[in-house]
């Protein structure tokens, strides 16, 4: 593993690399990803990018975690208030703007590399597993919640529909990224939506 830096300087100039390999990935893949085309996109010369970076698959690595921030970072404020029915249909509904917004283009960016590298680097696999398994946990939690409230019955299995809901979040975005057309991505929301839907307690 590469150097990690001590200094705020050292910690700028790995930031700003990740971030060029982060796009260089986007655009090429990650296969096709070269060091020196990481470099001249940063600017970093080789001597720093072997310096913050073992080999090109340690930066590999650094760009699987930093995809999973990019992915889920922004959708904080949506996970915080996923402990009702609302909440779950406001994070839904965000989720499907952005594919209209796209135009159906570009899937999930975690799912799209762990394509790319999954199954011949086990480090990277394990990396961008830790992200679904925080979104995941961010689903989990919001059911948990509604569980407590009482806006689940009691007896509500939330690790199931956690489960089952990122499935049909990621099988959404693959159609969609294949159809180019973002009601897959809807279709896929709402049955999730109706299954939690129908642990509702009655009172709620």
């Amino acid at each position: 593993m590469g150097t990690m830096p001590t200094t705020e300087r050292g910690r700028r100039t790995r930031r700003r690399i990740v971030a060029a390999a982060l796009e260089v990935v986007g655009e090429n893949g990650a296969p096709a990803t070269s060091l020196d085309e990481v470099g001249a996109r940063a600017p970093a010369s080789r001597s720093q990018l072997y310096h913050y970076f073992e080999d090109k698959n340690d930066l590999l690595r650094a760009v699987a975690e930093a995809t999973n921030d990019a992915v889920l970072d922004p959708q904080q404020e949506l996970f915080d208030g996923l402990g009702t029915m609302a909440g779950l249909t406001r994070w839904a509904d965000a989720l499907v703007a952005l594919q209209e917004e796209r135009g159906g283009k570009g899937g999930c960016p975690i799912a799209n590399l762990l394509g790319q590298v999954g199954e011949r680097d086990d480090d990277m696999r394990a990396v961008l597993a830790t992200g679904f398994d925080r979104w995941e946990a961010s689903i989990r939690g919001g059911l948990a919640a509604m569980a407590e409230s009482g806006e689940l019955r009691p007896d509500t299995d939330v690790d199931l529909l956690a489960a089952s809901t990122l499935a049909s979040l990621q099988g959404g975005l693959v159609l969609t990224q294949a159809r180019r057309n973002p009601r897959a991505l809807r279709q896929a929301l709402d049955g999730a939506l109706a299954l939690i839907g129908s642990h509702r307690a009655a009172q709620a």
